[in-house]
Order: structure tokens, then sequence, then C-alpha cells
């Protein structure tokens, strides 16, 4: 739905974008929200979308991981060492709410390092989040990380101002010293309030439209029964982001100011003064034992920490802790077994082949016995999408180091694939298309010597040379037997072919 602007509000919508496209948009920003966005909307490959969109990004993971791990997810019982577990575990919208939010303060906070207006923004804008998950807890509802996630962006429109149109902020800010309130002062000098152009940005942006509808201010009143969902997620976000406004602007919150608030919007949300002032209370000792989704300030907790994980991601190639790696990942696919289906346990596995050994690609074949063809079912790493069209090949056997693996069901790997002796056991579409690898790993799924699948992992030229070692083979081949369980178990039980079982 298009929103239609009076001249004023149009020319501060117009200076915002310019500003934008000058300063530059949020780094990565767009690209990773579209895809997110995307795998939000996808029906058939939505987890697998939504874990690789988040392992594009090794900042994002990282901080994806730390959460999921944190104390208000440990209903969920043991650790979570995968994204896959992370999605399959929570879902794909807990984890696409959740890494909206990350994504927007993580990008805001490394274009803005410096801005003391944006950075105190963000500081609110992360309480606010925590403050809106408590209470969503309270209200038992299931939209948890939907509430976080729009109560952490219901001021964007006050962030996004400070940061890209400062000099009309400061405009603003003066105006109220004279002792003019700050919607009086935002109307006259912007045109439109900060929630409007809040809704703008997001529109823009392509965010879902519950999360566009909830960044309404939303003014207190009493109800005989209960509101719809989208008025309840911005009833929720308005209380939280005032709550975290008011305990933000003192060092010592104003209790009876909050309380005050809190008792105009407790018919609204359906819950008492007392749950919500709790909540607030949870939601504060929560940013200050964890911080795991902080932004710069005093609330910055272990962000540091996170960003060196992510530049060790970054810097790609085989892990030190390679056989650590391996050993989570393989325990992720252990404990998913009776809960999961099977494409989420061969994501499961690929992610921790993937990330446990580095590799600049990681893909899994699956054969198609109606079409003789082995097939990408699966695929991370970099230039994927454009590979996919090339990556399928014959089930009938050729003297080729891939036909040989499946054919005596046994993980091979070639650490100079560019070796001249070598080079007739390479085929023509892993040439035409995977040339650039110096090394690589097939791990074949076969039931009764009749081969399924495979998983192939390589390490590009770029990379530091690399090879599997004996102790990384004993956690690839749990994961081999894993797998091959897997198969037989559904093939058994449902008569399935592996195209089908995955």
């Amino acid at each position: 739905m298009n929103t239609v602007f009076n001249s004023d509000a149009k020319k501060t919508i117009d200076l915002l974008w310019a500003s934008v496209r000058a300063r530059g948009d949020l780094p990565g920003f767009s690209k990773v929200i579209n895809s997110i966005i995307g795998a939000m909307n996808g029906e058939n490959d939505g987890e697998f979308n939504m874990t690789k969109t988040v392992l594009s990004d090794p900042a994002l993971t990282q901080r994806v991981l730390r959460l999921a791990n944190s104390a208000m997810y440990s209903v969920f019982g043991s650790g979570i060492n995968t994204v896959s577990k992370a999605v399959t575990v929570l879902g794909t919208e807990s984890i696409g709410h959740l890494a909206l939010g990350l994504k927007l303060i993580d990008g805001l906070t490394n274009a803005a390092p410096d801005a003391p207006g944006t950075r105190s923004e963000l500081e609110k804008a992360v309480l606010a989040g925590h403050i809106g998950r408590q209470v969503a807890s309270s209200a038992n509802t299931r939209d948890v990380e939907e509430v976080v996630v729009c109560s952490m962006l219901h001021t964007l429109g006050r962030t996004m101002v400070t940061f890209y149109l400062p000099q009309l902020w400061a405009s603003v800010a003066q105006a109220l010293d004279e002792g003019t309130s700050e919607d009086a002062a935002v109307q006259r000098i912007l045109g439109l309030g900060l929630d409007e152009i809040g809704r703008a940005i997001a529109r823009q942006w392509g965010f879902p439209a519950s999360l566009v509808n909830s960044m309404a201010q939303v003014a207190p009143r009493e109800v005989d029964e209960p509101i719809d969902h989208e008025q309840w997620l911005a009833a929720v976000s308005t209380v939280s982001s005032r709550c975290a406004e008011i305990i933000c602007r003192d060092e010592v919150a104003n209790t009876s100011e909050l309380a005050q608030m809190i008792s105009g919007y407790t018919s609204m949300l359906g819950l008492d003064a007392a749950q919500i002032m709790a909540a607030v209370d949870s939601a504060l000792q929560i940013v200050e034992d964890e911080a795991v989704i902080a932004a710069p300030g005093k609330f910055a907790g272990t962000k540091k920490e996170t960003e060196k994980e992510a530049e060790k991601q970054r810097s790609r190639g085989k892990p030190a802790e390679s056989v650590q790696l391996l050993k989570r990942g393989v325990n992720d696919l252990r404990e998913a077994m009776n809960t999961a289906n099977a494409r989420q346990l061969l994501t499961i596995a690929l992610e921790t082949v993937y990330q446990g050994l580095g590799f600049s690609r990681a893909i899994a074949f699956v054969r198609n016995s109606e079409r003789h063809q082995y097939m990408v079912r699966l695929g991370f790493g970099e230039g994927m999408p454009a590979l996919l069209d090339k990556l399928w090949f014959p089930d009938a056997y050729q003297p080729d180091v891939f036909h040989a693996a499946l054919a005596n069901d046994k993980m091979i790997f070639v650490e100079n694939a560019h070796a001249p002796a070598f080079s007739s056991k390479l085929p023509r579409w892993w040439k035409g298309s995977l040339f650039d690898a110096r090394s690589f790993m097939v791990l074949p799924l076969t039931i009764n010597r009749n081969p399924m699948a495979f998983i192939y992992g390589d390490w590009d030229m770029n990379l530091p040379p690399a090879k599997i070692e004996a102790a990384e083979i004993v956690p690839l081949n749990e994961l081999h037997s894993l797998l091959v369980s897997v198969i037989e178990q559904r093939r058994q039980r449902d008569q399935l072919s592996s195209r089908d079982i995955f």
C-alpha cells in the first residue's frame, strides 16, 4: 500500500533517501534483509534458505548461535551448535525475526560508531527488544521473536533520522530545549511523525506488513475485548520502546513514571501492571547478565568476543578447532534424529562439514533414479546459485573419482586435484564447474552397496592448502553412519527413493 505524504513530509523522505544513497546503505544490510525475508516467506526451502542466509554472514552466525544457547532458550535443552539445528528447533520465523533485528542493530552500529545520537537510540532499541521478549513471554504468546524484532524496530524512524539527517534532528532537539513537545517539534520540522518515517523505510526495505504496522505509536486506551494481533504487536512495541526511553534517559529508572505509563496499556496487552513491571525488571537483568544482542555503550556485553569469532570465520580455510566443531555438529545431528525430518538432518550434516572443515563449498548430491542422475539437493558456499544447473551427472558408472567413491562406498580425499597425473580421473562436469578447487572430499551415502547420495566439500585455490587428518575422519564417519541410518529407516518405513527421502 502506497502512502501519500504532504509536501513537507515528502521532502523529508526524499532527503532521507538521498542521504542514504550519499552515505551508503547499511553495509550488506539490504541484501541480507531481502534474503531473510525471502526465506521467511518461502514454503519449500525456507529452512535451508534461512540457514544459508545466516551462514553467509559470519558475525550474524555467531550472534544467532550465541542467542540460541542463552538462558532464554534453555527450555530447548542441550546446546545448539549449528544454525541448521537452531532453525529446526526454534523455527524459520523465529530465526528470521531474530536475524532481522540483529542485522539492523549491527548495521547501524558499524555504520555510525561515533554518532552519539544514533548510539543512544541503538541502546534503547536493544533494551526495547529485551522488554518485548519478557512481556510476550508473560502473555504466553507463541510469537515471541516477532515481538522482539517489532519492539527493536519500533523506533526505526527516530534512529534513521539521527543517523542520516543529523542537522534536522539537531533542530528538533533545539525545539525541545525551548519547551516544545517532541510530537509538535517533529511535525513542524519534519512534516510527519517519526513512526511514519519508520514505516516508510520498512515498506521500502520490503519488511512484512505485520512488522510495518507494528511501528505505529499506539495511544493507551481501555478495551472491552482482546484486540487483534497487529494491534497487540503495535501496543507491546509502543510500551517496550517507551519503557526503554524512560530507563535510558535516567541513570536510575523513574519507577513512578514507568508505572504510570504502563498502567494505561494493561487493558490492551491483557496483562496487569505488576506483570509488565516484572517483565521490565527481568529484561534489565538479562541485558546485564548476558547482553547477547547488545549495541555499543552500557549494554556492550560480548560483542567484541563475537566480532573476534566472526573474524576467524571470515578468514575461512580449515579452522584450528576442526575436530571439536565436527564433533559438536555430529552431536546436533544425533540429538535431532528423532524429531527432524531427513532434509533437516541432511542440512545439519552439510553445515557441520562446511563449517567444521572451513570448506569453500559443501554440496549434497542425491541420486534421482527416474532420471538416472546425481543432482544437487543442497549447497553452501559463494556462487552456488550460478553453479546449480551444471552440477549433475549420470549415475551409470564412469572411470572417475566420484563413481569410484560411490561404487566402493568409501570416503575419498583428493589433496591436489590439479596434479597432471590425476586429470583423467576428473569428470567433465567437475572441470566445467568446480575446477577452482585445490582439494576435495567425497563422502558416499550407500545402502546395501546401492549409492543413494553423497556429500562433496572442497577448498578452493584462494585458501591455504589443507587436508583431512586422521582425527577428523572419526566424526566424519559417525556423521556418515547417522545419515545412512536415516536413509535406511525412511526407505524401509515409507518405501521411498533417495530423491523422495531428501
